[in-house]
């Protein structure tokens, strides 16, 4: 299958012809749910650090801005709804903030971003997690906060029932955005609790002065004393201010609901277009969304990155070719909820630096296959973008927040001070 060019409309500056930004999807042995059988796979090590250590370094060597590693409170299943009792595709990973800690060490330069759940997991204990990875990583910690969609997960903890998606729903990205409203609503105040505790700390809170023996001037610790519908959290922070302020928060939207949620309180949101048409009217709800919350985007730009599934090769065709095969052995054909695009690595760069001219700020690749798609997109179509001159050819930033040209923000309470 070979991807069609779509194009979007920026929430930040329209029309600009900035460099692209890169991130990289990582999970498993790859996309593409027969991936773990390919030549190249490396099925026996997708739980050694060893694996994605190398995955993490060779995105690094890419001068990609970000990795992601997605988790999920139950195993992965063909169904997006609904556990299931396959036994010939992937199952079981590791903690991704517990992953992205052990790997920050060893990078020095590409953000990493785990998923973690927002439903049944405390706030606190997602603050600080977070925090403590923006620390080990010296300014590097993404977040992507994700509701739990699954009514089987709740079973996990047996302190609440969450809505059982039907068929019907999964079908429509709408309507399976109603049943989860009030998870949304939810996971919204999970992050604004978060950041609240982030901004706990001031940045001079900690004193450290051996001779007067003051470590810590309270003053400049804050309770945050936040309510939401169904929890609180007085704060402060067990954790000091990290080094970006405010990690970066990152999260998927497919329909109105979630386009909220990021308009609310993410900094970078990834949109999921099959083409063009679709893509313009998801920039449309984005913008809307935006407005709705009342968002000033020079203040706290809202970047914004397509996500796309990737099979690249050399060889014209050879790309679908592969991914063809892969299909037969998964007795299906691969359908995503966003574009799928197999060509060649120059193939795809038109593609980027097609929809870049609408005024996209960049793009989340998702390899189909580990490592093989991952390493042609940083040893095939990097050097292919900063040929065209539309790529970095080092990092310009030691943080997160510096690769994609957003503001160390000040803490809400030094300010209110």
């Amino acid at each position: 299958m070979t991807g069609t060019n779509g194009g979007t409309v920026t929430t930040g500056a329209v029309g600009s012809l900035a460099p692209l930004h890169l991130a990289v999807a990582l999970d498993g042995a790859g996309w593409h749910p027969a991936a773990w059988r390919e030549e190249g796979a490396r099925p026996r090590e997708l739980l050694d650090a060893g694996y994605w250590a190398d995955l993490v370094v060779e995105a690094e060597r890419g001068l990609v801005d970000f990795v992601t590693f997605e988790d999920a409170l139950g195993l992965q299943s063909d169904a997006f709804h609904l556990p299931d009792e396959r036994t010939d595709q992937v199952r079981g990973r590791i903690d991704a903030v517990l992953l992205a800690a052990h790997l920050a060490p060893l990078t020095t330069h590409v953000g990493l971003v785990p998923t973690t759940n927002v439903t049944h997991t405390e706030p606190f204990h997602l603050a600080i997690g977070i925090a403590t990875l923006d620390h080990v990583s010296r300014g590097r910690a993404g977040w992507r906060p994700q509701i739990s969609s699954r009514a089987a997960d709740a079973a996990h903890f047996g302190r609440r029932t969450t809505p059982q998606l039907t068929e019907d729903d999964v079908t429509d990205s709408e309507r399976i955005s109603r049943p989860l409203r009030a998870l949304f609503t939810e996971g919204a105040e999970v992050v604004e609790a978060a950041r609240r505790l982030w901004d706990s700390w001031e940045d001079d809170a900690e004193i450290r002065d051996v001779a007067t023996g003051r470590f810590l001037d309270r003053d400049k610790v804050h309770h945050i004393d936040f309510r939401g519908s169904d929890f609180s959290v007085k704060g402060p922070s067990i954790t000091p201010r990290t080094p970006q302020g405010q990690p970066l928060v990152v999260s998927l939207a497919h329909a109105r609901t979630p386009y909220d949620f990021a308009a609310l309180g993410s900094d970078v949101v990834h949109v999921t277009p099959h083409d063009r048409a679709d893509a313009a009217a998801i920039i449309g709800q984005v913008g809307d969304a935006v407005r709705r919350a009342g968002r000033n985007v020079r203040e706290r730009p809202l970047r914004t990155f397509a996500d796309l599934v990737v099979f690249l090769d050399d060889e014209p065709g050879a790309a679908a070719r592969r991914k063809a095969r892969l299909d037969e052995v998964a007795g299906a054909e691969l359908v995503s909820d966003t574009l799928i695009h197999t060509g060649t690595p120059a193939e795809l760069a038109d593609l980027l630096l097609d929809w870049r001219s609408t005024g996209l700020d960049g793009f989340r690749l998702r390899p189909g296959c580990l490592p093989h798609d991952l390493t042609a997109i940083t040893r095939g179509l990097v050097p292919e973008l900063q040929r065209r001159g539309a790529f970095r050819t080092e990092y310009a930033s030691t943080t997160l927040r510096g690769h994609l040209g957003l503001a160390r923000p000040t803490s809400r309470y030094a300010q209110a001070g």
